[in-house]
């Protein structure tokens, strides 16, 4: 992770719903020429580099905060002058806001509180003006042609501490001037800190009541690997994760999920931040330091809120102790916590994973791989879970774990880690071999929840994620499997209230997950919420181009139609081509026919191409069921697929029994005309088939005569026997 020290502006429309609402074409019209005629120019000119555009406002990175002020004056002076024959009411007015402060980045994307204040700031100004931050202030004050008003100390909206905020005079005859905000507004802001006194003063009230009302929470934060051996850290990272397991078994506390405390590893601990960002009352830090058979654990609670440490302990044993080390960790801070455990409970904390320490190491070591969600390392987290499994076959945790991963696997269409049809095979054994271990694990019935509801069996899938949430009231893995089978039901509603709770124990999911979530939210007519999720999937650490399409849907419906198309275009990019409608309707076969409509619809008027890589066939050439059948049954076609132009062939029995193979992929199918329509059915599209026309060519060569297109390739062949 990337930090460093910018200067950020925030700007947005004022009024833009309305606007866009009074004259959605003359509004778009006007603000495409106010970014051609000034803004994009005068960002350039004062080397600011454009994060994100919106249809309402931009995001802007300087290297320098006096270029940032400048620019904003800029702008702000040469919009006043702007639209002068148009009426107030529909007037373009920006509001600006910057901040001089520390910022996270992520590819092309930045965030943090450096961001987070400048965006606050905006949202403050009056239209036409300029808000910024004390830090930006103190190193611009005399250095560029504007005047300011002193405001005096925030308290803006998500942001711990109060933020010093000044007033940007434009008028270049207050060039060097620093004012006091007048009497009146002073008495203005004095109210407000009086309303805001009595809300903490109720807040600390509720605060101070809340062991008592409320069922306690806490995040397990990841231990830091002191060991000499920098390799030892996915043993700092399994302390960790076993830890979270043996709280989340308690009935009376909420535990956050691993994926969200492992965005903290590596970072300092900001006990407010976490307080804020998790929603947690407590927080579990520690080292872990392994030394040959040796090992040493430091623990220690603390209450997020006045932090006090609650309970700390060390724990110095041998490494083949691990197991009652971690007994004894969860034990005693349920003991600080307050916490009764039932029989049942005790029991299960201190019941070892696997008496097999080495299967154990092997265990770990997959855990970690598998965290990333890469590919590259997900094949290596599948061959480790083997190693682990030989170990011990009775080893619960360790087949739930290789379910969950091969699950993802297969969702996420990683042919090249392991196909499609192994790949679902797999999770179901894994998953059913779990449960048979272990009845009371939630996990695996979460990955059968979900892999049922692709198998359209959703009964059973509703069955098995109802049966996740009551193993595991506080799994997120479980909750969000209730919100994918609610989607795909069409149950929108019970689909939103799955995925709150869900992200109420992992506030940072997944990729996946939050495609999941945005997927609710874009049905539920949520669009921001969607946009927030899908862009975080898509770009987000685990983000790897599959979920930057679906941006583009929720962008539509919002009438950032601009964005949308850009959007699709970056997706191709990022993609090679492949995404095409055809692959969303393959793909989210399994929703309501109503609710895929409403996706299609939008990615069509988004501009997503009905077939990869932008194919488009000639109507007066496509073949009839007949002919297709002619050509294709019982022959050996031999051509090339796009985008590479690798060779392939395709062998088809005249009972449709095939095989393709190409320089990417190889499978076994059934072929099959359907209407005027060739259809290839594998395991592959979780099972569904794979339909599309054929072309003859207007001109065929001896190399090729026919084109046959899908949602995955297209082949240009010629038909021999």
């Amino acid at each position: 992770m990337e930090r460093r020290l910018a200067a950020i502006l925030s700007a947005d429309v004022v009024g833009y719903s309305r606007l866009m609402g009074a004259d959605e074409a003359g509004t778009l019209e006007r603000l495409k020429a106010c970014r051609r005629e000034l803004i994009d120019s005068t960002i350039e000119e004062y080397h600011g580099r454009i994060i994100k555009l919106m249809g309402d406002g931009a995001l802007v990175e300087f290297a320098s905060v006096v270029d940032a002020v400048q620019c904003a004056a800029i702008i702000q002076r040469r919009m006043s002058s702007r639209d002068q024959g148009v009426s107030d009411e529909q007037r373009i007015r920006f509001r600006i806001g910057v901040n001089l402060g520390d910022i996270i980045v992520e590819g092309d994307d930045i965030y943090g509180d450096g961001v987070n204040i400048a965006a606050r700031l905006q949202g403050i100004a009056k239209p036409g003006g300029i808000f910024i931050s004390g830090t930006a202030f103190d190193q611009v004050a005399h250095k560029v042609d504007v005047g300011f008003v002193a405001l005096g100390e925030q308290r803006l909206k998500n942001i711990a501490d109060p933020v010093r905020v000044y007033r940007v005079l434009i008028d270049p005859a207050k060039t060097g001037k620093v004012v006091f905000a007048p009497r009146a507004w002073w008495r203005g802001m004095t109210l407000l800190a009086l309303t805001a006194l009595l809300i903490a003063i109720t807040a600390a009230v509720i605060v101070w009541q809340w062991p008592y009302t409320h069922r306690p929470s806490i995040a397990v934060l990841p231990f830091a690997n002191l060991s000499e051996d920098q390799s030892q850290d996915y043993f700092a990272d399994g302390i960790t994760d076993d830890l979270i397991t043996d709280l989340a078994r308690l009935s009376n506390l909420d535990v956050i999920s691993q994926n969200s405390v492992f965005t903290y590893k590596g970072k300092p601990h900001v006990l407010d931040e976490i307080r804020r960002d998790l929603g947690v009352r407590f927080v579990v830090e520690g080292s872990v330091q392994r030394s040959g058979d040796l090992i040493r654990v430091n623990a220690q609670l603390i209450d997020t809120s006045s932090g006090d440490h609650l309970w700390a302990n060390r724990f110095d044993r041998s490494a083949a102790e691990v197991f009652a080390v971690q007994d004894a960790m969860g034990r005693q801070i349920a003991d600080a916590l307050g916490l009764k455990l039932t029989r049942s409970e005790t029991e299960r904390i201190a019941r070892p994973p696997t008496t097999n320490l080495e299967a154990y190491d092997y265990y770990l070591r997959a855990e970690q791989a598998a965290r990333t969600g890469r590919r590259s390392r997900m094949l290596e987290a599948l061959a480790l879970f083997d190693k682990a499994e030989a170990l011990d076959g009775g080893f619960a945790e360790a087949f739930a774990a290789d379910a969950h991963a091969t699950s993802f696997v297969w969702r996420s269409t990683y042919d090249d880690v392991l196909q499609s049809a192994l790949a679902r095979k797999r999770a179901y054994e894994k998953a059913s071999r779990a449960l048979a271990l272990d009845p009371a694990l939630p996990s695996p019935y979460a990955v059968l929840a979900i892999m049922q509801a692709v198998d359209r069996r959703y009964e059973q899938a509703i069955a098995s994620a109802q049966k996740a949430v009551s193993l595991g009231a506080a799994n997120a893995e479980a909750h969000m499997a209730v919100a994918y089978v609610q989607l795909v039901w069409g149950n929108h509603a019970d689909a939103a209230a799955a995925v709150e709770t869900a992200l109420r124990y992992d506030p940072n999911p997944s990729a996946i997950d939050r495609y999941t979530a945005g997927m609710v939210f874009y049905l539920q007519h949520d669009y921001g919420r969607a946009i927030d999720s899908f862009k975080r999937a898509g770009y987000g650490s685990q983000g790897n181009g599959e979920f930057v399409t679906a941006l583009a849907m929720a962008y539509v419906r919002v009438g950032r139609i601009d964005e949308a198309r850009a959007t699709v275009a970056e997706a191709g990019r990022l993609l090679g081509g492949r995404d095409c409608l055809a692959a969303w309707r393959l793909l989210n076969g399994d929703f309501r026919e109503e609710d895929l409509a409403f996706i299609l619809d939008a990615l069509r008027e988004a501009g997503l191409p009905e077939w990869p890589f932008g194919f488009h066939g000639d109507e007066q050439y496509r073949l009839k069921g007949a002919e297709i059948a002619a050509i294709v049954m019982g022959k050996l076609l031999r051509g090339k697929t796009e985008p590479t132009e690798s060779l392939a062939i395709m062998q088809v029995q005249m009972d449709g029994k095939a095989a393709f193979r190409s320089a990417t992929q190889m499978m076994t199918e059934t072929v099959s005309v359907k209407g005027d329509l060739l259809c290839e059915q594998s395991e592959n599209a979780f099972g569904q088939p794979d339909c599309g026309p054929v072309y003859r060519h207007a001109t065929p060569t001896d190399e090729t005569g026919y084109t046959y297109v899908n949602s995955s390739k297209v082949f240009y062949f010629s038909a021999a026997e």
